[in-house]
């Protein structure tokens, strides 16, 4: 007895004209041909549904033609949009031919005035993909909370042919999944193919795998690459001032009595449009070579250049890791002295080793969006934190006036302003990430110069308020100069504490995601010892930040200011004039303002660098 499926197949080799239709056609006629001429040769090796209904009722057994129809309602009694050629799925082997009986159908219902979208020969492939990415964004809404919902309303829009909407609660789980493409590396989790992935990878698709497409997660991808080219200039705009508001912004105080009150003011002006020189450098190179920062580089000078920046980045991150760490024990230390009044003075190394047991199992997190709450709460506390701290500076000054001690230029110290200041401005590392992220990339930079206005004017007016209102008295850590016994300092000292500690996660992970890439070939999700191994280097990371903590907490504002000096001056005034000048520079005078910035910041290292040193050492 034969089956359906041979039925069809004889049913289509009895017509020797079908087998032969394509015999007079050469093939770059037929590459050149319309659509619709490919379409109707398609359509006449298709089988029709009226073809396929004598096939059946031929191979039906009298077995089967006896059974009675046990239903009220059979699937000839439902009307159906009459097609000519619709796909065979209930028969064997459809899922093989199934993409020619949907390029058909899409063809055809196609109006005559649509421009052509893809050719026959990538028929399967355009389906596929398509498919795909329907799926894939659908899942992407669905997996989060409200994903629902979410979903609805887009695919509303979408019926209506309306823009689709953004949706403002995800924002906040942008700017967190930027820090998994930080300096437009892939800091995402590899991830290896189970052995089910891997058995059909080799031996290919057939009609019994799933009409729905799988995809083979070679490399999972974090779920911002699907929203990548969604924000708009407002949340870019958000997104950049998380990016660079955080301790930087209270150590400025103590920064401009180390430069002077004049002369720091001119100078964080000046470092201001410098970063932002170097940052449109960087944009304009990305623009030329697409890339993370570490890419550009090894694209450029080759593989060396790349392992310098991306060890930049890494010094850079551990050594913020250890700056919030001091920064973080001493608030704390403020707060419990000022809480026991004076009767319970710990020292500040105590207050960074209890630190340990919070940073441990936040920097074994691989997921960034489960950091999602404690990162919302984080800035929560440093924007009533900031917000309390220039109130509180601006009274002063109304009530005492200018401290009777400030000095417009402090010849003794003022290299370590220059350091602290570099410090505070350093954001490199999510330019690239923001600037992808958005709808109108090409508008990046308007949006960066507004960002840099206002972070100059915030960071110049904290360090002005305070060392103006203060003086020489004024602390590294400026919120221990606000009254100690009253409450609410109290609350903002601690919240403000929490809110960095919070954040040091966030910080710490690009850094030990770029070791990891380069140490370990696997990731560890099948396998229990590599991702062991992979917890204990993470721990191992946390220890080393911890030491450095310890060392580097009696001169804080030194100590950041080495960091600025040694790690983030080459991220801003160095390698993005050395990369612009290599792809983008054609004129004589681009190439000097290359050069010249490029001079200004190996200079700029050496001098703040060597100095801070021997500060630190002299006072050791």
């Amino acid at each position: 007895m034969s089956s359906p499926n041979d039925s069809l197949s004889n049913n289509y080799s009895s017509s020797p004209s079908k087998q032969n239709r394509l015999s007079h056609l050469r093939k770059d006629d037929f590459e050149d041909a319309s659509d619709e001429y490919k379409a109707e040769l398609l359509r006449k090796h298709l089988v029709s549904k009226e073809e396929r209904n004598k096939s059946n009722s031929n191979s039906h057994s009298p077995y089967q033609n006896s059974q009675p129809d046990n239903n009220n309602t059979s699937t000839d009694d439902i009307e159906e949009p009459e097609e000519e050629f619709s796909a065979p799925l209930d028969v064997p082997g459809a899922d093989i031919t199934h993409h020619l009986y949907a390029w058909e159908r899409q063809h055809r219902n196609s109006t005559s005035t649509r421009p052509r979208s893809m050719s026959f020969s990538n028929v399967q492939s355009a389906i596929e993909s398509q498919s795909e990415t329907e799926i894939d964004h659908s899942l992407g809404y669905l997996r989060h909370p409200g994903g629902f919902r979410r979903h609805h309303i887009v695919n509303k829009a979408r019926e209506r042919g309306d823009e689709e909407p953004e949706i403002a609660s995800t924002t906040f789980v942008d700017y967190l999944l930027l820090f998994g493409h930080f300096a437009g590396e892939e800091l995402e989790e590899i991830e290896e193919l189970s052995e089910e992935d891997r058995d059909e990878a080799v031996r290919g698709r057939s009609e019994r795998d799933s009409l729905l497409p799988k995809p083979i997660p070679v490399r999972r991808r974090s779920t911002s690459t699907a929203r990548r080219g969604t924000a708009s200039i407002t949340q870019a705009v958000l997104m950049l001032l998380k990016s660079f508001i955080g301790t930087g912004i209270l150590f400025l105080g103590r920064a401009f009595l180390n430069g002077g009150l004049y002369f720091s003011t001119a100078v964080i002006i000046i470092i201001a449009l410098l970063n932002m020189w170097a940052y449109i450098l960087l944009i304009h190179t990305s623009y030329k070579i697409p890339g993370s920062f570490g890419d550009i580089g090894g694209i450029l000078y080759g593989n060396k250049m790349r392992l310098a920046i991306l060890a930049s980045i890494t010094i850079s991150q551990m050594g913020f890791v250890s700056a919030y760490t001091v920064f973080v024990a001493e608030n704390l230390r403020a707060f419990v002295i000022a809480v026991s009044e004076s009767n319970l003075n710990l020292p500040t190394m105590l207050f960074i080793v209890m630190q340990i047991p919070i940073l441990t199992p936040l920097a074994l997190y691989r997921n960034l969006t489960k950091l999602s709450l404690t990162a919302l709460i984080a800035d929560a506390f440093i924007l009533i934190g900031i917000v309390y701290l220039f109130g509180q500076e601006s009274a002063v000054l109304l009530e005492k006036g200018i401290a009777k001690d400030v000095v417009l230029f402090n010849s003794k110290s003022y290299p370590l302003f220059m350091g602290t200041a570099v410090f505070a401005f350093e954001g490199i590392g999510l330019i690239i990430p923001v600037m992808e992220s958005m709808k109108e990339p090409k508008k990046f930079p308007y949006v960066l110069s507004g960002v840099m206005v206002v972070l100059t004017s915030l960071f110049a007016g904290s360090g002005f308020l305070g060392y103006a209102a203060f003086g020489s008295q004024i602390k590294t850590v400026v919120i221990s100069n606000l009254p100690q016994d009253d409450k609410f300092v109290q609350i903002v000292q601690f919240l403000y504490s929490i809110a960095i500690l919070l954040s040091i996660p966030l910080q710490l992970f690009p850094a030990v995601r770029i070791m990891e890439a380069g140490l370990f070939v696997r990731s560890g999700k099948f396998s229990n010892k590599v991702k062991w191994k992979k917890n204990l280097f993470r721990l191992l990371i946390v220890f080393i930040c911890i030491v450095v903590s310890i060392l580097g907490a009696n001169d804080l504002d030194k100590f950041v200011s080495l960091i600025g000096s040694l790690a983030c001056v080459p991220l801003c005034f160095i390698y993005p004039p050395l990369l612009h000048l290599k792809a983008c520079a054609r004129s004589t005078y681009v190439k000097a303002a290359d050069i010249a910035m490029l001079i200004f910041g190996v200079l700029l290292v050496v001098f703040t660098t060597t100095l801070t040193i021997a500060s630190i050492l002299a006072e050791a």
